[in-house]
């Protein structure tokens, strides 16, 4: 009887659905990310352009909505997709008494940071529109909210750097142990659609570097005529949500 044909192992099922349901949450998370530092960019690159206080008021009171929707957002998102991850690693524990390998961790984590960093820093330029709207006592408000904030910013930033240290350190010494995971041949995952991994990495990259442009013309780095950052927000978004489809 060929491999494909005989029944899957016990809980082999059940790893693979807790796997999709963990890739699920990842793309999701994903899509967070992307549309939180692409809306932020977008927002404020066309709140800067705004010819009088009068039409920058509502810019930046878009700019500061997006912000406030944009850090629940990641923090459930990411919080979800990391309990669903550790579900699926501990059923893999169980079965095989190692799990796939996560030499790819580390680089993911430290994305995620940079992408909270980036949001973060956007976030903390909000007060500066109010006062060019000439909201000043609204603005000053924000501005005490953005240095608390910051503090509070800066020691999670120290966390997680000895907490990343610390996982570093454990996937090398899981690495010498053992030789990895033997893998699920009964995971659909790693039969269906083999295309679609190069066209989701194809898409994620092109999310990237699309958010990417739109931060270093928020920086100053490059001044692209506001059709173009309509473009690069509508391609960001387009590709983040056609890999998570």
């Amino acid at each position: 009887m060929l491999l494909t044909e005989m029944a899957p192992l016990p809980g082999a099922r059940d790893v693979a659905g807790l796997r999709a349901g963990a890739d699920t949450a990842r793309r999701r998370a994903f899509v967070a990310l992307v549309a939180s530092i692409a809306l932020l960019a977008t927002t404020q690159l066309i709140a800067e352009r705004a010819p009088t206080r009068e039409q920058t008021l509502p810019l930046a009171v878009l700019t500061l909505t997006v912000f406030a929707a944009a850090l629940p957002a990641l923090a459930v998102t990411q919080y979800v997709w990391g309990a669903r991850a550790r579900r699926v690693r501990r059923r893999e524990l169980e079965l095989y008494g190692v799990t796939r390998s996560g030499r790819a961790r580390p680089l993911v984590r430290l994305g995620v940071a940079g992408g909270w960093a980036l949001t973060l820093l956007l976030g903390w330029t909000v007060p500066r529109f109010f006062h060019e709207s000439a909201l000043h006592s609204f603005a000053a408000v924000l501005t005490r909210a953005v240095e608390a904030l910051s503090v509070v910013s800066v020691a999670a930033g120290v966390s997680f750097a000895l907490w990343w240290a610390r996982d570093v350190v454990g996937l090398l010494w899981s690495a010498v142990r053992s030789g990895g995971s033997p893998g699920d041949p009964w995971d659909p995952g790693s039969r269906a659609r083999p295309h679609r991994p190069h066209l989701g990495a194809a898409l994620r990259i092109g999310a990237a570097l699309a958010v990417a442009s739109l931060v270093a013309a928020r920086a100053h780095l490059w001044e692209p005529p506001s059709w173009m950052v309509y473009a690069l927000l509508t391609t960001a978004l387009f590709c983040a949500v056609v890999t998570d489809e």
